[in-house]
């Protein structure tokens, strides 16, 4: 009867996974073009900067103050354009310049930090925080870390990972081609991995695996100075990313479960350590060291929200003070 019990659910399980792919596909595909267009026309535009030798005049602007996180001044354009787009943006001028593991690392963490901020800024003050808060914030922890990286990062072999400098200039039509290859593989590569993790994601929260771990992160929510019941928004936020963990912060919102101070506690977390699944995994594939990325960005989070709550216990002392007196 339970080997007849199991025979009948396979069906109605392949069914659910059927459902669930064929839901991600129109979504994930709109996705893709977007990044598309993006990372297409970002990196035409790097090459052109490049072959016309428009590039090295905006290193040499910039120059002094990326040496300050061991980066060329190049790094800068990839770090704007992470900025104020998004990450994928970022990467297609990353797939332009030579750089390696370590200035790879320093440059995708501070990205991570602070990209899509102008998008990114609206949709975290939908949730009713301070947007100039969450900039300052985002901003600065971007500076610091890239700082911070490159006096604790050993120095290594100084092996390129992304693209190698030419020592000769090609013909448009050579460069031209050697463009469209790279493009090509950087766009392979984002899309095979975005639709394969937003089916994974469908997959998990088709059959509550999501809720299910949530609850054994309570303790490092804990550790991490959020409250246990952000652990939902935490792990959203993780996996998929800061707009995806805003729109379920905002339904919990509506349905009371969520304070104000529970929402300025877990978006001081995820506004700098956020999609730790996609982005990173699509950063670490052009070079970049994931677990350095991941770990240096949860410490700053932490640190950030421990700070938000001494501001907290701060205000509640001197509130406590002042009605205190009142009532003398």
């Amino acid at each position: 009867m339970a080997a007849r019990s199991n025979s009948k659910m396979k069906p109605e399980t392949k069914q659910r996974i059927i459902s669930c792919v064929k839901e991600v596909l129109p979504t994930t595909t709109k996705t893709c073009i977007w990044i598309l267009k993006i990372t297409v026309g970002i990196s035409f535009a790097m090459m052109l900067l490049k072959y016309f030798n428009i590039l090295p005049y905006i290193s040499d602007a910039v120059s002094p103050i990326f040496r300050h996180f061991g980066l060329p001044g190049s790094a800068a354009l990839a770090y704007l354009s992470g900025y104020l787009i998004n990450v994928y943006s970022a990467m297609a001028v990353m797939s332009t310049l030579a750089l390696d593991a370590r200035e790879l690392t320093i440059l995708c963490t501070m990205v991570l930090c602070s990209h899509s901020m102008i998008l990114e800024t609206a949709v975290l003050k939908k949730t009713g925080v301070s947007g100039t808060r969450m900039v300052i914030i985002r901003t600065l922890s971007a500076l610091f870390l890239g700082w911070f990286l490159n006096l604790i990062l050993p120095a290594g072999s100084g092996e390129v990972v992304t693209a190698a400098v030419a020592q000769e200039q090609l013909s448009f039509w050579l460069t031209l081609r050697e463009w469209l290859w790279a493009t090509f593989k950087l766009v392979l590569l984002i899309t095979v991995i975005i639709y394969a993790l937003n089916i994974v994601q469908r997959l998990l929260s088709e059959f509550g695996v999501m809720k299910m771990i949530s609850k054994l992160l309570k303790p490092l929510m804990i550790f991490f100075g959020l409250p246990p019941r952000t652990a939902f928004l935490w792990i959203v936020a993780n996996i998929i990313g800061l707009a995806y963990g805003a729109a379920a912060m905002l339904d919990e919102i509506a349905r009371g479960k969520l304070e104000r101070r529970d929402v300025m506690l877990i978006n001081t977390h995820i506004c700098i350590a956020h999609s730790n699944l996609e982005d990173l995994i699509l950063l670490t594939a052009v070079g970049a060291i994931g677990w350095i990325m991941l770990l240096i960005r949860w410490a700053m989070s932490m640190v950030l929200v421990w700070e938000l709550r001494l501001e907290f216990y701060i205000k509640d002392a001197i509130a406590k003070r002042k009605n205190r007196n009142f009532a003398v």
